[in-house]
């Protein structure tokens, strides 16, 4: 069964190689550098750049929008599925979370949000998907708000020290 590993940025190199990646998504700050791991072709490497915040107006940070979610989209939609793809961020709390959720729901639209949610839940207690990625998922993916009220159920995760790592299962 294929899925989707998310991980802070310091995991990205050994669960890729782990789990014979060939898709990686890096939701990071505009100024943090990184290296993509060799095993992970550039073609099929998205960055998005934006911060961690659900508000558009803060200062120099740059919010998610719209534009970043089309593009996660597309790209989860020209994922072959055959290993999982890696998201990640800066923590893997917020920003990759919400990704892997509209990744998810991307590759298959049948999924029912709260399972999905839910599922999301068992597997990372930790998780706090941003709401503003959600927001425009829920929006871009036809989803009717349904997206958003099956996250705002699961609530706030667990504190974590922005090490842990998990394994988001795609439905069967």
């Amino acid at each position: 069964m294929s899925g989707i590993v998310v991980c802070p940025l310091a995991s990205i190199a050994e669960l890729a190689t782990r789990h014979r990646s060939t898709h990686l998504v890096s939701l990071m700050a505009e100024k943090h550098d990184f290296h993509r791991p060799g095993l992970i072709s550039a073609e099929r490497h998205l960055v998005l750049r934006m911060n961690d915040i659900a508000f558009a107006g803060t200062g120099d940070l740059v919010a998610p929008a719209e534009e970043h979610v089309a593009q996660l989209i597309d790209f989860a939609r020209q994922w072959d599925r055959a290993s999982p793809m890696v998201i990640h961020c800066w923590m893997g709390v917020s920003r990759s979370p919400a990704a892997a959720v509209i990744a998810s729901l991307a590759v298959d639209p049948d999924e029912d949000d709260v399972e999905l949610a839910a599922r999301l839940r068992q597997v990372a207690p930790h998780a706090t998907p941003n709401p503003r990625l959600i927001e425009f998922g829920d929006r871009l993916l036809g989803r009717n708000g349904r997206l958003i009220a099956a996250i705002k159920r699961i609530g706030r995760g667990a504190e974590t020290d922005g090490r842990a790592s998990f394994l988001l299962p795609l439905r069967s």
